[in-house]
């Protein structure tokens, strides 16, 4: 006896179509559909935040494991839905910090996922560095939109690696009037190299090596960047201007005095944050901050919920930890734009059921 079972559902099974077709997008196929865009990138993640802040996307906790405490090497599992564009995605990320010094390889690589919701089948399978360094950038740009001061003409990098470079990039879209931009590094040839390649993008700003100084590429800066791939206490608080914008990017880059110093304390989002291993993620579980310090999210922020910058003598210090519902958001964007421009090689991930092959000899 059959349960359940009708003839119409004989027929769909019978009938049924198993090709499975996949999008890859190489880094190379997402700059060549024009990808590598910060102002494209800007508006994605300041879209992804209002429509977080407006209920239209499905925020899962993300899976972290980190195989060392001291070095903070890890991976990430990063899912999120966008019910608007039916999509879910996930994030797959290693961090390992100590790759550029022990084996001369990039911190951070990163891959992505995206399913549509209709049937719940994949469409695409993309390189996930370049947005997700993007994306870091972008949502910098995004809080330097509504906490920096206007008239932000100084810049002052820790770091001169891929982070630092898509930052300032993204925080050029903003804030164009900027005419100086300093950088300290842990060697003068990294300082140089970050120099040559933003020069070619703004010749009028002028480019400052601090030569490793970072106290110097911090001071008078009105806004501050530390985009590093260690984990150690570099800016202090003395070096910090009065009204400056400060973005935290990555784990331990300052010292406790910097958020203590703060008017503000501004976070992608809290709630995600005081569970990882920033410096205020480190206060936090030290019992030296607790959730009352902290001013408010971004998304609140942009939403016009919460005020931004309220006037030119706040310090405000801004921690992004990434959100996945970003990211997802940006790579979907990113694949829809390479697959009008026709980019992209598809794969045929399933043609039949393994069942209408002779697996005989396989099986047995």
């Amino acid at each position: 006896m059959r349960y359940g079972c009708t003839a119409l559902n004989e027929v769909s099974f019978l009938n049924m179509d198993y090709t499975r077709k996949i999008c890859v997008l190489t880094q190379e196929d997402l700059v060549r559909a024009g990808c590598f865009d910060v102002g494209f990138a800007i508006e994605a993640c300041e879209n992804a935040l209002m429509q977080y802040a407006d209920g239209r996307v499905i925020f899962p906790d993300k899976v972290a494991v980190v195989f060392d405490e001291v070095s903070q090497n890890r991976i990430n599992c990063l899912p999120a839905g966008l019910k608007e564009s039916m999509v879910y995605g996930m994030k797959w990320v290693s961090v390992f910090p100590g790759n550029p010094r022990n084996y001369g390889l990039p911190n951070l690589s990163a891959v992505l996922l995206l399913s549509e919701l209709n049937t719940g089948f994949p469409i695409a399978f993309m390189e996930g560095t370049m947005c997700s360094n993007l994306r870091t950038a972008a949502v910098g740009a995004v809080a330097a939109k509504y906490l920096s001061r206007e008239d932000t003409q100084v810049i002052g990098f820790i770091g001169a690696g891929e982070q630092a470079k898509s930052h300032f990039l993204s925080l050029m879209h903003v804030r164009p009037d900027i005419k100086v931009c300093k950088v300290a590094s842990r060697t003068e040839q990294t300082e140089a190299e970050f120099i040559r390649a933003m020069s070619r993008f703004y010749p009028s700003v002028e480019f400052i090596s601090c030569k490793g100084c970072y106290e110097e590429a911090a001071k008078n800066a009105q806004i501050i960047v530390t985009a590093i791939s260690g984990q150690e206490r570099l800016l202090q608080a003395q070096w910090i201007t009065e009204g400056a914008l400060y973005l935290h990017v990555g784990g331990l880059e300052d010292d406790y005095a910097v958020p203590r110093k703060a008017s503000k304390i501004v976070c992608d989002d809290w709630s995600v944050v005081k569970h990882r291993t920033q410096t205020i993620s480190r206060m936090y579980k030290e019992g030296l901050l607790f959730d009352r310090d902290i001013y408010g999210d971004l998304y609140e922020i942009v939403s016009g919920r919460k005020q931004g910058r309220e006037n030119d003598r706040e310090f405000i210090y801004f921690n992004s930890v990434g959100l996945s519902y970003v990211d997802v958001m940006l790579a979907n964007c990113m694949y829809r734009r390479a697959k009008e421009k026709g980019l992209g090689s598809y794969v045929n991930m399933q043609q039949s059921s393994m069942f209408d092959v002779d697996i005989c000899d396989v099986v047995l």
